[in-house]
């Protein structure tokens, strides 16, 4: 029952230092709600990239079997991304405008970690550095994942080690990668371990754009068509990027299949 000379829980997490994080601008009750819940979803996304960096380079390896239990805990983890949201969902708006004004012009569109996850995972947008100028240690670590092979990227070179004609990287939607993952799935069982890799990669996407389509819903919820803290049209900004495919081939096969 003595820790004076031991580690304790608090000291092994950290806890003085992530509970002493939240910093409401305002008196406001629900600005503790709106922190912690995009405290807890960075916190989450930090995660993510340390599974889907390990992911990629056990599928260059071929060693898929792990990457696959690493893609399906990134799932699980935008599985609980999504969670948070009902709980965001509490606030109306109401509450939500009694402190907006102290959000400046921070912004979710801001997230570096966010956009890494994009960068990784091979949706690559180099405009997308711009918001983080002020800060060159960011930008170093975005431009640094733009020189290597995305997660996707990594994925193709399966096909090509498997004796698939694709391009080593390519722009996509692109015809040969389309023509590999198809006959991937006119035949699994002769392509299985390819084949459980695409659907855990769909598997990924699709709680990935059921967490984007939730932040939606959210924001139409709470703030309807205003004009986001960050300048973005809001609403209509994040309905565009539900448009955004992050392994196209992998969803327009099943039309021909």
């Amino acid at each position: 029952m003595q820790f004076a000379d031991k580690m304790s829980y608090t000291d092994y997490l950290g806890l003085d230092a992530v509970l002493t994080a939240q910093h409401p601008r305002t008196d406001q009750h629900d600005e503790m709600l709106f922190i912690v819940q995009h405290q807890v979803t960075e916190l989450w996304m930090r995660l993510a990239l340390h599974e889907l960096d390990a992911a990629r380079a056990a599928i260059a390896e071929d060693r898929l079997r792990p990457a696959f239990k690493m893609l399906t805990r990134v799932a699980r983890i935008f599985e609980q991304m999504n969670a948070a949201w009902d709980v965001l969902r509490t606030m109306t708006p109401s509450e939500y405008t009694s402190y907006r004004d102290a959000l400046g012009q921070s912004s979710g569109f801001q997230s570096w970690q966010y956009r890494l996850i994009e960068f990784t995972v091979g949706n690559r947008n180099e405009k997308m550095i711009g918001p983080h100028q002020h800060r060159p240690d960011i930008v170093e670590k975005l431009r640094a994942e733009l020189a290597r092979p995305s997660l996707y990227d990594t994925a193709i070179g399966c096909l090509a080690r498997a004796g698939f004609d694709v391009p080593e990287r390519a722009a996509h939607p692109d015809d040969r990668v389309m023509a590999a993952w198809t006959e991937v799935y006119r035949d699994p069982e002769t392509h299985w371990p390819l084949y459980e890799l695409a659907e855990k990669l769909v598997d990924f996407e699709d709680y990935f754009r059921r967490w984007r389509f939730n932040h939606v819903t959210t924001v139409e919820r709470v703030i309807g068509f205003k004009r986001g803290t960050g300048g973005t049209g809001g609403v209509s900004y994040l309905k565009r990027m539900l448009e955004i495919e992050l392994f196209p081939e992998l969803w327009h096969l099943r039309t021909n299949l």
